[in-house]
């Protein structure tokens, strides 16, 4: 049996196993001692980590497998991948919740899978491709099989008294509005300036819809630009009238900590907060509002996705009944993935879009809130986010220097530097692309990245 759950009402289909993806062919039972085990990471919403494992059991049943899941901490994720490539023994499968570029040549291709998914499931969505696939040495180094929508979250109650009754639209908005709020009751603007991962993912979600990005389609690196200097200047503005300095010193439960406790009227997060708040704040859920992201200068939205679920096989795995187990569990998972949707309380959005249907059926979850939440269309935007969900290399794909710029948190130390009067708006965007430069430079050298030109 599957998780016992308090809702009953539109429920997924129970999961199904086939033995045919596109012109990959599968046994329905594999020989006698075979075995698969997983790396991943602890889910936010715990429900799912109760749900997935019983999955891993009942498919290691069904298909003579002996199936063992490891859930290990976010933060934890890069490290354990490194030293299990290094030592040459490890887990089977890792699930990553960014790129993992800079490990590729440690990696099995994963071609056959993606082929495999894509002839049998359809379209897939944009931020998965561009997260598993490196077009410069034309490698499918993992198999995207979801990735969380991030959307702008704000107190209702507060932003209404400030004259913004749908909350803020436009970076101008939360400026102008943040800072009424913040004057008339203390409470402030909640985006991080810290080395963690919701800080970075502001820093860029600010960044592109201001018009600038890292790098463009090709691997050129485009920083120092008008467009970034301009969203910088923004952020030092924001916390001068609108913030505290204890976001310098935040992890990445911070900002969900903090709009729990009532003592933020904005964060950038997934609705994993949201979820933890209907339990421990109701009062606090209940005045949650969403939005799809803000406006920049020129009306444009991207905010990127929160994370990623990306599958991996070292290349120490080389039993080929391991091997082929583990690219079927990987296709039934996505096969079977209205389940995965439904236990994450719709935090895991499907790689394509195809496998969980009653989530973005008119009426159906995201219309009407299985999991109580009021009211029941409440989470009914995030049907449009593909629309304003981008990704770490945008507009490229995702490369090893984007990787390694993403995980060196130069963005969100940057902003720092400028709010602390540390470093000038001009001063900071030039050092910083200095660094950026650099490190594309040296994976450029190695020939994992492509451009050349500024």
């Amino acid at each position: 049996m599957f998780p016992t759950v308090a809702v009953s009402q539109g429920e997924p289909p129970e999961p199904e196993f086939t033995t045919e993806y596109g012109e990959m062919s599968f046994p329905s039972q594999f020989p006698d001692g075979t075995s698969i085990s997983l790396t991943q990471w602890s889910h936010f919403v715990p429900l799912y980590d109760e749900w997935f494992q019983e999955y891993a059991q009942r498919w290691g049943e069904a298909h003579n497998v002996e199936v063992s899941v490891n859930m290990i901490n976010l933060a934890d994720l890069t490290s354990t991948l490194s030293a299990s490539i290094a030592a040459g023994e490890g887990a089977t499968i890792f699930e990553m919740s960014a790129p993992p570029t800079a490990f590729i040549d440690g990696l099995q291709s994963l071609a056959d899978v993606n082929e495999a998914a894509a002839a049998a499931f359809g379209e897939r969505t944009g931020t998965c491709e561009r997260s598993s696939y490196l077009p410069v040495t034309d490698m499918w180094y993992g198999f995207c099989h979801g990735w969380v929508p991030d959307p702008g979250d704000y107190r209702r109650s507060l932003w209404e008294d400030a004259g913004f009754p749908e909350g803020p639209q436009t970076y101008q908005d939360l400026l102008e509005g943040g800072t009424k709020i913040y004057q008339d009751t203390g409470i402030a603007v909640g985006v991080g300036m810290s080395p963690e991962i919701d800080s970075e993912f502001y820093a860029r979600a600010l960044i592109w819809s201001h018009g600038g990005s890292i790098q463009d389609e090709n691997g050129n690196v485009t920083f120092n630009s008008p467009e970034v200097l301009e969203a910088v200047r923004f952020q030092k503005e924001l916390f001068e009238n609108a913030m505290t300095p204890e976001v310098f010193a935040w992890n990445a439960a911070s900002n969900n900590q903090t709009f729990i406790g009532g003592r933020a009227s904005y964060i950038q997060n997934s609705i994993s907060f949201y979820r933890s708040a209907q339990e421990s704040a109701p009062e606090i859920a209940a005045d949650a509002g969403f939005r799809p992201g803000l406006k920049g200068p020129g009306g444009d939205v991207k905010m990127p996705s929160h994370v990623w679920f990306i599958y991996v096989i070292p290349n120490y795995v080389t039993d080929p009944d391991k091997l082929a187990a583990a690219k079927k569990f990987m296709l039934d998972l996505e096969n079977n993935y209205a389940n995965a949707s439904y236990y994450s309380k719709f935090y895991n959005f499907p790689a394509f879009p195809s496998r969980s249907e009653q989530l973005f059926a008119e009426g159906g979850w995201l219309d009407n809130d299985p999991w109580d939440a009021q009211p029941p269309d409440k989470l009914n935007l995030l049907k449009t986010a593909e629309e304003w969900t981008a990704w770490l290399g945008y507009p490229g794909y995702a490369n090893p220097a984007i990787s390694e710029v993403y995980e060196s948190h130069l963005l969100s130390s940057m902003m720092a530097d400028v709010v602390r009067g540390q470093k000038t708006p001009e001063e900071a965007v030039e050092d910083t692309n200095a660094e950026i430069e650099e490190i594309f430079a040296k994976w450029r050298e190695r020939g994992m990245v492509g451009g050349g030109g500024n």
